[in-house]
């Protein structure tokens, strides 16, 4: 690799100091925190910024990718990526709006994306623009809902009993049962905890 745009990291920081020049101090935040650098874009420079990072900063090795629920309006989307050569990693990161939670796909940049795409898909519900195959990769056929999501209701918790006892008391020893209450998450007109 050459040494342009710090793929040596002569620049003590990997070629990061550079970023702003490409993007502009507005559509780019670099951020430092215990020893990791996360890079934060809109979501319509989220390509520009993996095809930078992998073709003049020398991040060519893809790790993973997935979603965070970030209530209440917003999902991040955070990919990892890894420059050998140097030893140094970087989390790039970009917000999609709840409402409409649309990104480029990523993978005509870094082909292992796909599953990591489908998978967030998925569990999220982000839609992937231009992905050749968004489709379920780890849920049963007609499952409903996005499980990684923060308002996803945990219907196990109600629908299935836990076996054994749940409060104090209930086993027949001890200390006197307590007010029963719903697993969190669970909406209160689903009945009675014991049902």
């Amino acid at each position: 690799m050459s040494g342009h745009d710090g793929q040596d990291g002569h620049d003590g920081r990997g070629g990061l100091d550079n970023l702003p020049e490409h993007f502009g101090d507005d559509r780019i935040q670099i951020t430092e925190s215990y020893g990791d650098t996360t890079l934060d874009v809109a979501p319509t420079d989220w390509i520009d910024l993996l095809t930078h990072v992998r073709d003049h900063l020398g991040y060519t090795f893809f790790d993973w990718l997935t979603g965070v629920d970030d209530p209440p309006d917003a999902f991040a989307v955070v990919a990892h990526v890894y420059n050998r050569t140097a030893g140094r990693r970087l989390l790039l990161r970009t917000r999609v709006p709840r409402e409409s939670p649309h990104l480029p796909t990523a993978i005509g940049v870094y082909r292992g994306a796909n599953w990591h795409e489908r998978e967030t898909y998925e569990m999220f519900g982000v839609i992937f623009d231009d992905h050749p195959n968004l489709v379920p990769l780890l849920l049963p056929d007609g499952f409903e809902g996005h499980p990684l999501r923060k308002d996803f209701i945990l219907a196990a918790r109600v629908a299935k009993p836990w076996p054994g006892a749940k409060e104090p008391g209930e086993s027949g020893h001890g200390a006197p049962s307590r007010r029963k209450t719903l697993p969190p998450g669970v909406p209160a007109d689903w009945g009675p905890p014991d049902a």
